[in-house]
């Protein structure tokens, strides 16, 4: 676990390709559970550490996940989140193929199947019943010999949301078995990663720009992170 940023109130840590952020059936160590033990040791706790989570990352997906130390953090992450407009979430997507359009918006609508546990899109309006409305915005940032860098800018956060949005246009993020990728990565992950989130602090109210860099050791970032353009 890698800590990229704390204080009074929040904590942000650089999640690793298979940590999950809140518990499941699998009954693996979590995310929160791992910050709540790094807290306690610091800061000598006495007791429960209280830690909220305002949002999460697929299981695959490496990156910034923010953690509220207090409740009044929370209550404000948790609405902030919600609103499109207070939290500016920038994603890296490592692609199999070069997109017709070098930035676009993509708009689609979304439902989920929970027995697959896996997201379909429509561009029709109101597909099926449950489907809601999806935005991102894109730009094409690099290429490799055999891969492609997206920078994904999300407008809404629906369940598989990049994933599904850029294997409808046949972009699909390296990995990714199960939205057309065609082969796995050996550590299980794919190579979406949460690059950024940028943001007014819930309690002082500073300009806050908080960003992980993508997992280590691996040739195709490692590549990808030496280009100097990419540098924030």
């Amino acid at each position: 676990m890698q800590v990229i940023y704390e204080d009074n109130h929040i904590i942000a840590v650089n999640k690793a390709c298979g940590e999950i952020v809140q518990g499941d059936k699998t009954g693996d160590e979590t995310l929160i559970d791992q910050v709540k033990a790094y807290i306690k040791k610091k800061y000598n706790k006495p007791g429960d550490v209280f830690l909220g989570s305002p949002h999460r990352l697929d299981r695959p997906t490496s990156g910034v996940v923010l953690f509220a130390r207090t409740s009044k953090a929370l209550t404000r992450l948790s609405d902030m989140f919600q609103d499109k407009e207070a939290i500016k979430k920038t994603y890296w997507a490592v692609v199999d193929v070069l997109p017709e359009e070098m930035e676009d918006t993509l708009e689609h609508y979304l439902w989920k199947d929970e027995g697959k546990n896996k997201s379909y899109a429509s561009a029709t309006p109101k597909p099926k019943k449950g489907a809601r409305f999806c935005s991102l915005s894109y730009k094409h940032r690099a290429s490799l010999n055999r891969f492609h860098l997206l920078e994904v800018d999300l407008q809404t956060g629906r369940h598989h949301q990049i994933r599904v949005q850029l294997a409808k246009i046949g972009c699909h993020i390296k990995g990714d078995l199960k939205y057309g990728a065609a082969r796995s990565n050996q550590n299980g992950g794919i190579h979406l990663h949460a690059r950024k989130l940028e943001f007014i602090h819930p309690v002082s109210k500073k300009a806050l720009k908080i960003v992980a860099q993508p997992p280590k050791g691996d040739p195709i970032w490692n590549e990808l992170i030496q280009i100097k353009e990419l540098q924030d």
